[in-house]
């Protein structure tokens, strides 16, 4: 109780900041109070300060080290007297509690304001991810309201696909919530909705919104225009995206690749005249190059214009045709289920043994379950048999080679199966909006969309032409086209085709006549396409980028373990003073050089060829083969090319 009295009177010390903290935790939908959320804070910036002073404990060891042997200080010029406790006290005492404090507060003050700026942040990259689903979530919302759905129905059902539209579903259950247990009305819950969405572009949406509500005027021509313009603003947001892509790109490659070569370069020089740079040019490979990388994929996916993984939920129904009727239920039956579990079970593994690999192409995941048991056994196997060398770096040569094997193994079907799923499920995205087109032809005609699925299985439609069939099959066998249509949904499993069906099944529920939203979402999957098109041909060049900087990379390090090695290896240290600077010649193997440099090699490819997945395809799944490719280069480099 009395915590919480001081951090009120800290709140109400700084109204204008916490009020700013307040606002962008709502949008946030932080899910805390203000008072809460300070206590957090203070709670992590002493950790935070706790952990800057045990650093500071060690770098004021090292600082006070330093001064203890005369190679640091700062001298006493004006001949300043000091107290007698300095001369009884060590001087190391004094550096340390310096550092500690000055760390501590430091560190404390760093830790509240990142934890003040966090819900900022939360509120910025929730407006991003609504801004990328709304022209989508707008179409929706048309496709309702042109089959004669009131406001709050349209904004439950919104609210009720979370899984489809994301948070811009999120949004509207704030509208939801308002109506349902706060006693609003639409209007009244729009307008507070506008007051703490994160997203200028969602607030701007709903306050036209409101003016065409308030002014009588017809919604579904405004939400026809509003889904057509938010279609041409996703063009200009890509522009901007790749824009900071290509940075982000470059950026990669300046750091991370050619950053590293000079390094290793200077490194290798200060190695042959001092073993010291041997630590640091380990770290170099084992630590500064896998942490860097992994922050630029973890900076590129927080960026990147990316579909979430979506999922339907199933709906189960208990039938009661006809109430009247007494359901009389049958014993032992148990068995029966049984049975037909066990039936089901058996038909599951006979489909998998006449078709293995499709299991693998629907769910490339299913590869790891074969590839990771085969590769730690090869690994076993090989640990087993190689020759117990007493050299380590010996031993170390002979195993790391078959390491990277191994790794190959996991990697290489992965790679291969995602290609065979991308290039299918690619190619039907690719002929979605074709399918739309016609289907919207078809329906403006006067056919229902189910006859015109029956007329559509008659053409060619490449890729799609037998997920066609298979939604015609189904509604021959009694399925509705809702039903139907979510399978293929289900089959297919992409954010896109996901929206796509969800859009089409609530028009076509909403009434029989949906030519128009057709079009729109023919425009739409239209447009998706062209986006990714660009995003692809402008990435293009940077995945070249990669792949030569590599090349680059593998080159100088191939001429350093090749030529300038061996050299320095056979120099005689006869006549070299055993003290100075050229006093280490000799006493570092070369062997460890070559060691380390080959391992920075293949670090180099592991992490160059899963970002240039994540730049040009949006999905680091997608870099596994460039990684593939670039571990090979490495792999037959150093052990068929430079010796």
């Amino acid at each position: 109780m009395i915590i919480r009295e001081y951090v009120q009177k800290w709140i109400d010390s700084d109204p204008v900041r916490y009020n700013s903290l307040h606002a962008d935790m709502i949008s946030a939908r932080a899910g805390m109070t203000l008072e809460q959320y300070v206590w957090r804070t203070v709670r992590v910036s002493i950790l935070v300060g706790i952990l800057f002073g045990i650093l500071g404990f060690f770098f004021g060891a090292i600082l006070s080290f330093q001064v203890s042997l005369g190679k640091g200080g700062i001298y006493n010029v004006l001949n300043v007297q000091f107290p007698v406790l300095f001369d009884i006290i060590a001087p190391t005492v004094y550096i340390q509690t310096f550092m500690i404090i000055i760390s501590f507060c430091i560190g404390s003050y760093i830790g509240y304001l990142v934890m003040l700026k966090l819900p900022a942040m939360e509120k910025g990259n929730r407006a991003v991810k609504i801004n990328l689903t709304l022209h989508n979530a707008v179409a929706y919302i048309y496709a309702m309201r042109k089959g004669g759905a009131q406001l709050m129905t349209i904004f439950r059902s919104v609210s009720d696909r979370a899984n489809i539209y994301g948070e811009i579903a999120l949004e509207f259950r704030q509208i939801v919530r308002d109506v349902d247990f706060f006693g609003y009305d639409v209007v009244t819950a729009i307008k507070h909705l506008t007051e703490t969405t994160p997203s200028e572009k969602l607030k701007n949406f709903l306050e036209d919104l409101l003016s065409v509500i308030e002014s009588g005027g017809d919604m579904s021509d405004f939400l026809s225009m509003r889904v057509r313009l938010y279609q041409e603003e996703a063009r200009f947001e890509q522009k901007q995206f790749l824009n900071i892509l290509s940075l982000v790109a470059e950026s990669y490659v300046t750091l991370f690749v050619a950053g590293p070569l000079f390094l290793i370069i200077i490194m290798v020089v200060m190695g042959m005249v001092g073993g010291s740079a041997v630590l640091q040019l380990a770290l170099v490979t084992y630590a500064v190059m896998p942490i860097g990388s992994f922050i630029f994929i973890l900076l590129i996916d927080v960026i990147s214009i990316k579909g979430e993984k979506t999922e339907r939920y199933v709906k189960q129904k208990w039938l009661h045709t006809y109430e009247e009727v007494p359901v009389v239920k049958k014993i032992n039956e148990e068995e029966l289920f049984a049975q037909l579990k066990k039936y089901d079970q058996v038909r599951n593994l006979i489909h998998f043994l006449k078709h293995p690999l499709e299991s693998f192409v629907s769910n490339v995941n299913h590869t790891l379950y074969v590839t990771v048991p085969v590769a730690i056994i090869y690994v076993v196997f090989i640990l087993m048999n190689v020759p117990r060398y007493t050299n380590l770096e010996t031993y170390i040569n002979v195993v790391d080679d078959h390491i990277i094997i191994a790794l190959l193994i996991v990697m290489i079907p992965y790679a291969i199966f995602y290609e065979i799923w991308s290039r299918k499920v690619l190619g039907m995205q690719e002929l979605m909006p074709d399918f739309l087109e016609r289907m919207a032809g078809i329906n403006q005609v006067g056919l229902t969309v189910a006859q015109a699925i029956g007329i559509l299985v008659n053409t060619s439609l490449g890729l799609l032409s037998y997920e066609v069939r298979r939604i015609k099959r189904d509604m021959d066998w009694g399925a509705n086209f809702t039903e139907a249509l979510v399978r293929f949904e289900q089959r297919v499993s992409t954010p896109s085709i996901a929206r796509t069906v969800t859009l089409i099944t609530k028009a076509s529920e909403m009434s029989g006549q949906i030519g128009e939203v057709l079009s729109i979402a023919s425009s739409d999957a239209k447009m998706s396409e062209v986006l990714k098109r660009e995003r692809l041909s402008e990435m293009f060049i940077y995945t070249a980028i990669v792949y030569l900087s590599f090349l680059v990379f593998i080159f100088v390090v191939g001429v350093l373990v090749s030529q300038f090695l061996p050299v320095l290896a056979n120099i005689s240290t006869e006549g070299i003073p055993t003290s100075g600077v050229m006093a280490g010649i000799g006493s570092v193997p070369t062997i460890t050089f070559g060691r380390i440099l080959y391992h920075a090699c293949l670090v180099q490819a592991l992490f160059s060829g899963l970002i240039a997945g994540q730049m040009g395809e949006s999905s680091i799944a997608a870099g596994v083969k460039h990684a593939c490719v670039l571990l090979i280069i490495a792999l037959v480099a150093f052990n068929f090319v430079i010796v």
